[in-house]
């Protein structure tokens, strides 16, 4: 098939894609990379009067440390992101989580924003952003405003982004001392998007109890989830006296929207989800005991 017309826009300055969304409002759509955006056009799941190509602009385009976080622009391709030391150094779960991202030529022209932007509960970047507490830059032309991951995906494709804001820049805290990470997912196939999947990350004090850990669920809700109650349960625990199956059950525990389709019933991804969990669990327990 392919997507109904439109009229297609190119501004090189936020300014102008900002004044753009303005004037269209809902009739208008961001094009990031494209790589959920265009299959959707082109099977007419989605139908917009005007696509606003956001690719040229550069000041959506870096990485760079701002105080205790990373700043990373909406335009910054995924490709760049699994391949930069700073990552790595400063938010290595973006760069355990990246590789499950699709694959390579997907990687090379999506981009993190847009990833973000789609809300999409089984891709990878919005379950990251979620555990790790981001801030969402957004812009319009009335202005500027941060947006908390907790408070950024609305539901199924949605956010709480108004049809006249960009997301211009997404900033991911730094956890420092000793911490380690890790990511789990269960997909049909390397590079689908996974039926269900987890984002682990854990810090330690110098006596081996835990000071804080984040626990992301990727696939198994409306929107990204985060087990707050399972990870309120194992703050000041000792990390030798968790067992990484309990951490999957605890997870689980009091999810309400988990899907269930063609690709799982709800039990199926709630039992796949326990297992990513406490996988993720054990490979972060590990690393983080050993240094």
């Amino acid at each position: 098939m392919k997507p109904a017309p439109f009229e297609y826009h190119a501004p090189t300055t936020v300014t102008d894609a900002t004044n753009l969304l303005a004037e269209a409002g809902d009739s208008a759509k961001v094009l990031a990379g494209g790589q959920s955006l265009v299959p959707m056009l082109a099977l007419r799941l989605a139908v917009f009067e005007h696509l606003v190509d956001i690719g040229r602009i550069d000041e959506l385009q870096g990485i760079e440390r701002r105080d205790d976080a990373l700043w990373i622009g909406a335009g910054t391709t995924q490709a760049r992101v699994e391949a930069s030391d700073e990552v790595a150094l400063a938010v290595p779960l973006l760069t355990k989580a990246t590789p499950f991202v699709g694959h390579f030529q997907i990687r090379n022209r999506g981009t993190l924003g847009g990833s973000i932007a789609h809300a999409d509960p089984a891709a990878e970047y919005p379950g990251v952003a979620l555990a790790l507490d981001a801030s969402m830059h957004v812009r319009s032309s009335k202005g500027r405003r941060t947006i908390a991951a907790r408070d950024f995906f609305d539901s199924l494709w949605t956010t709480t982004m108004e049809p006249d804001e960009l997301l211009d820049g997404v900033s991911f805290p730094i956890w420092n001392g000793r911490r380690s990470f890790a990511v789990e997912e269960f997909a049909r196939r390397h590079g689908d998007f996974a039926i269900a999947g987890a984002t682990v990350g854990i810090e330690l004090d110098d006596g081996d109890r835990i000071r804080r850990c984040a626990i992301g669920l990727i696939g198994l809700g409306a929107t990204p989830e985060r087990a707050e109650a399972a990870e309120a349960e194992l703050v000041d625990r000792m990390i030798t006296e968790i067992e990484p199956d309990d951490v999957g059950h605890l997870a689980m525990a009091g999810l309400e929207s988990v899907p269930d389709d063609l690709h799982g019933s709800a039990e199926f991804r709630k039992r796949v989800g326990r297992a990513m969990v406490a996988r993720a669990w054990a490979t972060a327990g590990a690393e983080v005991r050993n240094g």
